[in-house]
């Protein structure tokens, strides 16, 4: 398999491309990004640009791929929803488009979060906007796409999140995550697992298209 990704230097993302490396189904991994990764490997091709949804040039090597990986996201945070709007709905939408025109028969994979809103009417600002844009791309021609929204997550292998809110979080919580993940399995995953359920719907798929920690759990099973 040949997977897309985006949001490679994010947790999930970090995660995610470390199981595609290891697994000896995914024969080449192409990341784009707005900065370089810091590691190499025979299977990834790095791609650095500074907007990373001007895709055009890239037509020919994006369009043989069978699944994109789209692990980019920011937190809503102090942001205004149009501001949100942009970093989330309409930057993952302009990006989703194009694959979707070039390859119909590419799955595409979604990271949202626990929470999403998929009726895009609650309160909350960034769960209405994340229901908005899972929304619009189950619209979207590609074969399948999943919407995977992992709660509680186990940085594993040296993985760090980017956000030094959350980094502080998982080293505060270190101690005690191993304890939960193994009491409440369904509420809490870990990166490692996470990455091969991403692989598994690009080679497998699911019964459904969106996909609660619960879910995550069970395919990781």
């Amino acid at each position: 398999m040949k997977i897309l990704f985006f949001g490679t230097s994010g947790m999930v993302g970090q995660g995610a491309l470390r199981e595609c490396l290891l697994d000896p189904t995914v024969t080449e991994v192409i990341s784009i990004g707005r900065t370089p990764l810091e590691q190499t490997n025979a299977k990834l091709r790095d791609i650095i640009q500074n907007d990373i949804t001007e895709l055009e040039p890239l037509k020919d090597l994006l369009k043989p791929c069978d699944g994109c990986l789209f692990c980019l996201g920011v937190s809503s945070s102090g942001m205004s929803e149009e501001n949100y709007r942009k970093l989330t709905y309409d930057l993952t939408l302009k990006i989703a488009s194009q694959l979707a025109e070039w390859n119909p028969g590419m799955t595409f994979l979604y990271v949202s979060g626990a929470g999403t809103d998929s009726t895009e009417k609650g309160s909350s600002m960034w769960a209405r906007v994340k229901g908005e844009t899972e929304n619009a791309l189950l619209r979207l021609p590609f074969q399948a796409a999943y919407m995977l929204r992992p709660g509680t997550i186990q940085p594993l292998h040296g993985i760090r999140s980017k956000t030094r809110l959350y980094r502080v979080a998982y080293i505060l919580g270190a101690p005690i995550l191993p304890l939960l993940q193994r009491l409440f399995p369904k509420q809490i995953t870990t990166t490692e697992k996470l990455g091969r359920v991403m692989i598994r719907l690009v080679r497998n798929g699911a019964p459904k298209p969106i996909l609660e920690t619960g879910d995550i759990a069970d395919l990781s099973a």
